[in-house]
This record gives C-alpha cells, sequence and structure tokens, in this order.
C-alpha cells in the first residue's frame, strides 16, 4: 500500500480546521440553546391576541405604551420555499402595530423579550466575567417596512447592565440571519437562583424617553430606561398595520453561531411548562364541607415542575358553564375559585359552587364532554 506524504503546511490547516470542528461538535446535542421555544413552536394560551404581556407565543411578552391602536401578538406560519422555512422552521413569533394615528410620541413603545433565569446563565459555561468569553445570539427576523431595528441584552444581577445591537438594514418582507457575538464583561453579575438574570429585547420601536443619539451599539454600558439604544426611525411605528416577526432564536456559548438546535415539540413544551401550564377541567378528588356551596382540597400534580411555587386562576366558570363537581348523586358547577395553594411540583385549590352538595362526602371534578361546561386552569411561574 502506498504512503501519502502531507506536507507541514497542510498538516498545519487541517489541525486548525480540527479545532474548529471540535469545537462545533461540542454543542452538538448538549442543549446549547440557552433560549426556550426558539423555533416558535408552542404556544400554549393562543394562537394571536391584542392584550400585551403573555398572550400567544410561550416564553415571549410584549409590552406596549401610547399606542392608538393595540398591537396584535401572533404565532405565524412561516412561508414554504423561504429560508428559514428551508432550514425547518415553521412558526414565528409577529407583531402587527395596527393603526397609530397620533404618531410616533416619546413615551411610546413596541417591544417584545425573554427573560432567563440567572442560574442558566451562571451555570452556561460563559466565562461572563472576562472580555476574551464570548456568547452568541443569533435569529431570522422579517420586517414588511424596510429600515433598521434595535435590540438589546441586559443583565439584572447587582449592577444592570444593557449590550445594545442593531439588525442592520432589512429588505421589505425578506427574512435576514442576524448575528451578533456578546463578549463578557467585568462588571457583570448572574446569581445562582430561579430568578431573572438575563433579558433578551427586541423592540420595533421605543421613543425618546428610552433612546439616545449618544448610545454606543456592541459594548456594555451601565442599564438606564433613558439609554437602552439609539434614537428610532418612526417608519415603522406609523406605518399602518406593519409587522415584524422573528424566529429561530438562539443563545449559545462560544464565539460562533452554530446550526440552530431544532428540539422536538415534547422536548420545548417541557421547556416551556416550568414556567406556564394550561388545562380544560383537570379530574380531581376533593371533599364537601358543611353547610356551604363549595368543595375543598382538590389536587393536582404538575407533571412538570415548575420554575417557583405558581399562581392559578380560572376561567370559563358561572352557574351554569362551570366544570361539574358531584358528590356521586347531584352535580354542581365551578363558579370562582376559592383560594389556592401551591408547590413547584403541585397545586391545592378549593371551589366555590353553583349549589350545595352532601356534607362531608367526597367530591369529584369530572370532565365534561358539554362545551358549556368547560373550565380552564391558568398556571403561572413566568419571569
Amino acid at each position: 500500500m502506498a504512503l501519502t506524504t502531507v506536507s507541514s503546511d497542510r498538516l498545519s490547516t487541517n489541525v486548525k480546521t480540527s479545532n474548529l470542528g471540535t469545537e462545533l461538535k461540542k454543542k452538538v446535542g448538549q442543549n446549547k440553546n440557552i433560549i426556550i421555544n426558539g423555533a416558535c413552536l408552542i404556544s400554549q394560551r393562543g394562537t394571536s391576541t391584542t392584550s400585551p404581556g403573555y398572550g400567544t407565543v410561550d416564553r415571549y411578552k410584549l409590552l406596549t405604551n401610547g399606542c392608538d391602536d393595540a398591537p396584535t401578538q401572533s404565532q405565524a406560519d412561516v412561508a414554504s420555499g423561504t429560508t428559514p422555512y428551508t432550514l425547518g422552521f415553521r412558526k414565528s413569533y409577529k407583531i402587527t402595530n395596527g393603526n397609530q394615528t397620533s404618531g410616533a410620541g416619546a413615551a411610546d413603545y413596541i417591544f417584545f423579550r425573554q427573560q432567563l433565569e440567572a442560574q442558566d446563565i451562571a451555570n452556561s459555561g460563559w466565562n461572563y466575567l472576562s472580555s476574551s468569553s464570548n456568547i452568541t445570539l443569533s435569529f431570522w427576523v422579517k420586517s414588511s417596512v424596510a429600515q433598521n431595528f434595535y435590540g438589546y441584552v441586559r443583565s439584572h444581577d447587582g449592577t444592570s447592565y444593557v449590550y445594545p445591537f442593531e439588525t442592520g438594514a432589512l429588505t421589505a418582507d425578506t427574512w435576514t440571519k442576524v448575528t451578533k457575538t456578546i463578549p463578557g464583561n467585568s462588571n457583570l453579575q448572574f446569581d445562582n437562583d430561579v430568578n431573572t438574570g438575563f433579558g433578551v429585547n427586541f423592540a420595533p420601536f421605543q421613543g425618546t424617553d428610552y433612546t439616545a443619539s449618544s448610545v454606543t451599539l456592541n459594548a456594555w454600558a451601565a442599564y438606564a430606561s433613558g439609554t437602552k439604544a439609539p434614537d428610532y426611525t418612526s417608519t415603522w411605528f406609523t406605518t399602518n398595520n406593519a409587522t415584524f416577526e422573528i424566529t429561530g432564536l438562539q443563545l449559545e456559548v462560544g464565539s460562533v453561531a452554530t446550526d440552530f438546535e431544532h428540539r422536538s415539540f415534547g422536548q420545548e413544551l417541557a421547556l416551556c411548562q416550568r414556567y406556564y401550564q394550561q388545562y380544560t377541567n383537570i379530574m380531581s378528588v376533593g371533599y364537601v364541607p358543611n353547610n356551604v356551596s363549595k368543595s375543598y382540597s382538590h389536587g393536582f400534580n404538575l407533571p412538570v415542575e415548575m420554575r417557583a411555587a405558581p399562581t392559578l386562576t380560572i376561567s370559563n366558570t358561572g352557574s351554569t358553564a362551570g366544570q361539574y363537581v358531584t358528590d356521586g348523586d347531584t352535580n354542581r358547577n365551578v363558579s370562582s375559585l376559592d383560594s389556592h395553594a401551591s408547590q413547584t411540583y403541585q397545586i391545592e385549590y378549593y371551589f366555590n359552587l353553583s349549589g350545595d352538595l352532601s356534607d362531608f362526602r367526597g367530591a369529584y371534578a369530572v370532565s365534561s364532554t358539554s362545551t358549556t361546561h368547560q373550565t380552564t386552569y391558568y398556571i403561572t411561574a413566568e419571569l
């Protein structure tokens, strides 16, 4: 068998390539993406709403101020034949700004964010105190209006710091891949706890109360509400029903933006359920107290342990609309939530009912096939 001689120059090149390959391979299959629901697959609350806050795509929170017409947030479809569709993306998070008839005011804003637990950064492997250690943010973005937009990442522990960046000039109605490599800084602090430590923020528009022409992009600075980004052009905000979409959001340790980590629907749902869970007509067992229209001590073991002890609210209640509770002989409807107590892995709740049941019997909340007897449970431990 003939032997092939390899020159020292070629060997050096191969070693360099191998080192880069090693860096990339280390990230494969290791849950490299710190962002949750980056592909916008999960939307437990619904697919469209004009209400701000957490309303559609899980982990994305919309914040607005001074809007004449309430913006719509939605889970949208990525059109076939486009990139990122060809890379496996099917859903996006979309903002439609409505009709801002009074123009762009200094106190107006539309922005959305994902908040990360401090421990997820503290334990990520990023040496965030070193300017030679990097974390990389990448995403696909599309706007119906051609212009440049700004975003920023923010640390929340200790003295808050902000790192503003830009998308660059976007072509209207065209998906663009944006990558930002962010160095550490000796002023950053991330506590090893479940509280907010790091925020990734995107702002289609912010008025001049929150921006300044002196802001330096791609550099850490102490956070102040009036200097989060450079001054904006108002074109997008003042264009009726302008849209802004994002998908493929990934935050990973290192200076290289690797291919997006596509997780299964089930994996992504479980990650989202650490912060929010929603169910209809949970079947549970409690008991009937003495001479009141109530049932006590219903319980539910959460399928995914939550970030913190969650709060519970319910809807679709009333004398005839709520879920049935029965003592075996008589049925009553859930009329409201009386109280609840919770831990990260379970929740207990008391119901007010549409009428009394037999004292000191078991009370069974059952699932009804009737669409007029439904109670929805909203369980949240959001940041």
